[in-house]
């Protein structure tokens, strides 16, 4: 699969097809949903989702009603924390208030434990190995 830039369209359908490849299931245990708008990038604002409800993983472009929880923050610090999985650089930016954070903090913190997309990490390492 080509490399695609993160947050673009090509990426989002890149991810879609990825999580179709390498199945979408998720601890049953695991249900968060979280919405993000990412700021600065190349394409101005985007908002994406991304969690596990009832065992499956979601991700894509635009906000998840009902979502548990709501994220700002710019492009340079979403692409550090889930490209890079640089946790450190999120937290930092949290604590800079980079990154803000709306909704149900214990449920944001309980689903970081389990990794990236709905703790699929075969998902999670083909999603940053396709991200430029």
């Amino acid at each position: 699969m080509s490399k695609s830039e993160f947050l673009s369209d090509e990426w989002f359908t890149a991810v879609a097809a990825l999580m179709t490849e390498h199945g979408a299931d998720a601890p049953s245990t695991t249900s968060m949903m979280l919405n993000m708008v990412i700021t600065d990038t190349p394409w101005g604002e985007r908002e994406m989702h991304m969690g596990a409800v009832e065992g499956q993983a979601k991700m894509g472009q635009g906000h998840s009603d009902g979502a548990d929880v709501t994220m700002t923050t710019d492009y340079i610090t979403a692409k550090e924390v889930f490209v890079s999985g640089n946790q450190q650089a999120g937290m930092q930016a949290f604590m800079a208030g980079r990154v803000k954070v709306q909704g149900d903090m214990t449920k944001l913190m309980m689903a970081q434990q389990g990794g990236g997309p709905g703790g699929n990490q075969a998902l999670t390492d083909a999603i940053q190995e396709m991200t430029e």
